[in-house]
């Protein structure tokens, strides 16, 4: 008995879904059962403005995509409905976001997710989501490189009040010799 062809749409769907999990970047799987259309355009809209791609996919179609790739141990978290966050750029910002929305919308749940190209249980994705974010490390990195230079400016400061010091009591000790 011969295989049939996988219709086209099946095709670059799992080509889709291959060169997002290729990209690397960070993946968080969701089971989003229960949520309204409303709230799933909500998260959507709020993911998109972070740069994080939301869609709704087909467990057997992302399989295929995922053993393209070679990513091992992502059937685990295939079962059930199943929507993907995807973000190539920030790392954190999927896994913070959708853990946000598992408080806000009680009818999300995490399942799992993938780091570039590690898969992820749901406690890994938790303990990314509690990092800071891209924005917050650049403050804190800039912060730490401006605390030295902030020093020597202090110091330097210092020196050169006290030798504005030092030259206005000379000016002041001539003044009187001179007018003694």
């Amino acid at each position: 008995m011969r295989r049939a062809e996988p219709r086209p749409e099946k095709v670059a769907a799992v080509a889709e879904i291959r060169e997002k999990l290729e990209r690397g970047g960070t993946v968080v799987l969701a089971d989003y059962r229960g949520l309204t259309v409303k709230d799933t355009n909500e998260i959507r809209r709020r993911l998109r403005q972070a740069g994080v791609e939301f869609k709704v996919v087909k467990n057997t179609l992302a399989l295929r995509a995922a053993k393209e790739v070679g990513l091992d141990g992502l059937e685990a978290y295939l079962k059930g409905p199943t929507a993907m966050a995807f973000s190539g750029e920030d790392l954190v910002a999927p896994a913070k976001l959708m853990n946000d929305f598992t408080r806000e919308f009680r009818n999300l749940e995490i399942k799992g997710g993938v780091l570039e190209g590690k898969v992820l249980t749901v406690d890994e994705l938790k303990a990314l989501a509690d990092l800071p974010s891209r924005e917050q490390l650049l403050a804190m990195l800039l912060s730490g490189m401006q605390g030295p230079i902030r020093g020597l400016v202090y110091v330097l400061s210092g020196v050169l009040r006290n030798l504005v010091y030092v030259l206005d009591a000379v000016r002041r000790q001539k003044e009187e010799a001179g007018a003694s």
